[in-house]
């Protein structure tokens, strides 16, 4: 089941947390996976650890000159690229609208929903090429329904699901799959960015009242990365533990 392999897979943010996990997730499928991070030493150290063809890929996703020149290099390296996962992002500064600033707002904007336009748009002409593809954007419960605090962030993940459903319609026809997965509050590293007051209000609106491991994320993206997503496309996938209301 959701087999992988044969085929390679780009994930970005894979130098830790989430994203670490669903590399060794797609890995353990079969999958040679590309590790994308701005850090060279965690993306190194996750590719070793993975093993299995695994490669890091040093990359700034808010350039696009160096997002196309990183998906020509998974192609030129593997022969292929069928696998996508946007997944790199930050939560920002926690404070009301009325303290961000403009470098604020633009550093988890480019980060969070112009790196994914980026990467879509590069890897899309092969994918196309090929008839096949899967890509997995990473968005957030506060997506949909706004976390105090966390403007930002609230609405680069807003604009994450409209970016999936969007390409979503545009490839319909073509064999490529192009999906969401917002997760509720996960145990990484990222909580460290927030305040115990921004994770606790998260958490007490989950009904299974705890956060989510990556591990449960990971486990939804390898199913919509593999070619048994074959009739599901636009579509936003809740890891929230009860807290998605819709």
């Amino acid at each position: 089941m959701f087999e992988l392999t044969g085929q390679t897979a780009l994930v970005t943010g894979a130098g830790t947390g989430i994203g670490e996990v669903i590399a060794q997730r797609l890995a353990a499928a079969g999958a040679r996976v590309a590790i994308a991070d701005v850090d060279v030493i965690s993306a190194t150290a996750v590719a070793e650890r993975i093993g299995a063809g695994a490669f890091a890929l040093v990359l700034d996703v808010t350039n696009p000159a160096q997002v196309a020149a990183a998906v020509a290099r998974v192609i030129a390296t593997t022969g292929s690229l069928e696998i996508l996962v946007n997944n790199a992002g930050i939560a920002g500064k926690a404070a009301p609208i009325w303290e961000q600033t403009d470098e604020d707002w633009h550093k988890v904007m480019n980060l969070n929903i112009n790196a994914p336009f980026y990467l879509c748009r590069a890897v899309l002409p092969h994918m196309r090429n090929k008839a096949y593809g899967r890509i997995v954007n990473i968005a957030s419960i506060a997506g949909k329904e706004g976390n105090p605090n966390m403007v930002a962030y609230s609405a680069s993940k807003a604009a994450i699901i409209g970016l999936t459903k969007s390409i979503a319609k545009e490839v319909a026809t073509e064999g490529i799959c192009v999906n969401a997965v917002s997760p509720a509050v996960i145990r990484t590293k990222i909580l460290d960015q927030l305040t115990p007051a921004q994770v606790d209000y998260m958490v007490q609106r989950i009904p299974m009242k705890r956060t989510g491991q990556p591990e449960e994320v990971a486990a939804v993206v390898h199913f919509l990365a593999s070619r048994d997503c074959s009739f599901v496309t636009g579509q936003c996938y809740d890891v929230s533990g009860g807290r998605a209301t819709y």
